[in-house]
């Protein structure tokens, strides 16, 4: 990696990288437009706000960002914080204002925090949260995606997502009566549903070079045309004639100060700004790490830069009627593997969808809502995977426990709730395993300089909720020395804890140091992953 020669950034790194990101860009707005299109509907807000809200994030916050290789948009893990929030706040009955309205008022004032927090340098307290919880929380957001949009994937009358009193379904009360949807499924609409799970699914699995299709546009290409053939712009549900397809209307009329914030004084308003505010600061920032780490160049982001950049994005596209924006996994993902180099492939990507907005609206309200039912389903997949369960279990019995309860307490009541839960679990597995309770937010250890390097002896425990108080001490260590960990006095070493370590480990060593780790041989794995959780015998 260390031949490879760092693209320049700003206008040098435009003029010199234009060709790959223009092209990159072009392809992630190929997957973008439909996954845009479908969270918004999915969140309840106008299908087009999902558009609006990715055009900000690559237009406007590409300048500001702390990364160079994300994608700035909506994201699926905020479709249950969103549609809660327009119906919570929808609830209150305010006079001259909707739920979409107060949510978009409820998003700018998180935005304002958000940009706070970022200049504060809250970027790293991210590492507080345990991997394991902050993994059940995606698990659990993409069972609640799939329990919301299997309806939609078939064409249930609306009708049916409705209990006794009137209200609507739980999820599990959607989980419950799914044989009901799949016995009331419409079938034109079910066809054109399944027929994109099909292609999802089944594209990636053929290999080759179908590979590198992107499937959410081919299912556009083969389901658009299906669509008119069968006639779905002429179905109708509960008096909805935009039922079957996507409906974007006068998109630039519908472009303007849409914010309300007259339900601020409602503890409704605060809590939802909260979860907007904890979800899309915790998610963004997993995603800034986890990009880092494939980005060819192995450049390092800026975390609190880019925590305010997307604060800034978040305040622009909540003032125009959108939706809150992430840094999204998998676009950005997509974005590393179509050769992105810059981050001016996230403006490339915001710029397509502008152009999209201004040539191709009759195209796009052709597109079923089933075909986005199908993309989104994919996307729960991803989260909610098997092999997100079997990984889980391979570091440790106790890694899954707090994930199954994450993930349970989501379902059960809502994010905040399930990562607490998750947490608390946690801190019971540490305290039984042996860490000291005056150690679980405390980072004690010794630091020993000589004239190699350092040697640091880890002392009580190593552990997720003292880990920042390590990364302090990780700073200060001056780069191409010898450092060794010893471990021989801690007696409890988790497995978020680990990881971090091994991440330093690999900086440090890029950066012309020695890592050495000793003290661990009189330690018990609680499983015989690498990683797992150790304590003293």
């Amino acid at each position: 990696m260390k031949t490879l020669e760092i693209p320049k950034d700003g206008l040098e790194g435009l003029k010199q990288n234009w060709t790959a990101d223009a092209l990159s860009g072009f392809l992630v707005f190929l997957l973008a437009l439909p996954l845009s299109l479908g969270i918004a509907s999915a969140s309840k807000f106008p299908a087009a706000m999902g558009v609006l809200t990715a055009m900000v994030g690559g237009i406007v916050v590409s300048f500001f960002m702390g990364g160079r290789m994300t994608i700035k948009g909506p994201a699926a893990g905020l479709i249950t914080v969103c549609s809660g929030a327009v119906l919570a706040l929808d609830a209150l009955k305010i006079e001259g204002a909707s739920g979409v309205q107060l949510a978009c008022g409820a998003i700018v004032i998180m935005a304002i925090i958000q940009v706070v927090l970022g200049f504060l340098k809250f970027g790293s307290y991210s590492d507080f949260f345990p991997h394991s919880a902050v993994h059940g929380m995606l698990a659990a957001i993409g069972v609640l995606i799939f329990a919301k949009q299997f309806p939609i994937l078939l064409g249930v009358d609306a009708s049916l997502l409705k209990d006794a009193a009137g209200k609507g379904l739980s999820p599990i009360g959607l989980y419950t009566h799914i044989p009901t949807f799949i016995a009331n499924a419409k079938p034109e609409i079910a066809i054109i549903g399944i027929g994109s799970l099909i292609i999802l699914f089944g594209l990636p699995a053929i290999g080759g070079i179908f590979k590198k299709i992107p499937a959410p546009m081919l299912v556009l290409l083969v389901m658009i045309p299906l669509g008119i053939y069968l006639n779905l712009g002429t179905l109708v549900d509960s008096g909805n004639k935009h039922f079957a397809l996507v409906h974007v209307g006068d998109f630039w009329k519908e472009v303007k100060f849409n914010a309300s914030f007259a339900a601020i004084s409602t503890g409704t308003f605060w809590y939802y700004v909260f979860m907007f505010l904890f979800v899309n600061s915790l998610e963004s920032l997993l995603t800034v790490k986890a990009l880092d780490g494939l980005d060819p160049w192995k450049r390092k982001s800026d975390y609190n830069k880019d925590l305010s950049a997307l604060a800034l994005g978040n305040g622009v596209s909540g003032a125009l009627g959108g939706l809150p924006m992430i840094s999204e996994v998998a676009r950005s993902s997509a974005n590393v593997g179509f050769g992105g180099r810059t981050r001016w492939a996230n403006f490339f990507h915001g710029l397509f969808l502008l152009v999209s907005m201004l040539l191709l609206i009759p195209v796009i309200e052709m597109i079923p809502n089933a075909a986005l039912a199908g993309m989104l389903i994919m996307v729960a997949y991803r989260l909610a995977s098997p092999k997100e369960f079997i990984s889980t279990y391979k570091i440790g019995a106790e890694q899954l426990v707090i994930f199954l309860v994450t993930i349970f307490v989501t379902v059960a009541e809502d994010l905040l709730m399930g990562v607490a839960a998750g947490i608390v679990v946690k801190f019971i597995f540490h305290l039984i395993n042996g860490a000291p309770i005056t150690s679980l937010f405390k980072a004690n250890y010794e630091v020993k300089e000589t004239t190699e390097g350092y040697t640091v002896n880890v002392k009580q425990s190593a552990i997720f909720s003292n880990l920042m108080g390590f990364q302090k001490m990780w700073t200060k260590l001056k780069p191409g020395k010898k450092i060794k960990f010893n471990f021989a006095e801690a007696k409890l070493v988790d497995h978020t804890f680990q990881e971090a370590l091994h991440h330093f480990e690999e900086d440090y060593h890029s950066a012309g140091g020695h890592v050495t780790l000793t003290g661990l041989d009189k330690h018990k794995g609680l499983s015989s992953h690498p990683l797992a959780t150790k304590k003293l015998s």
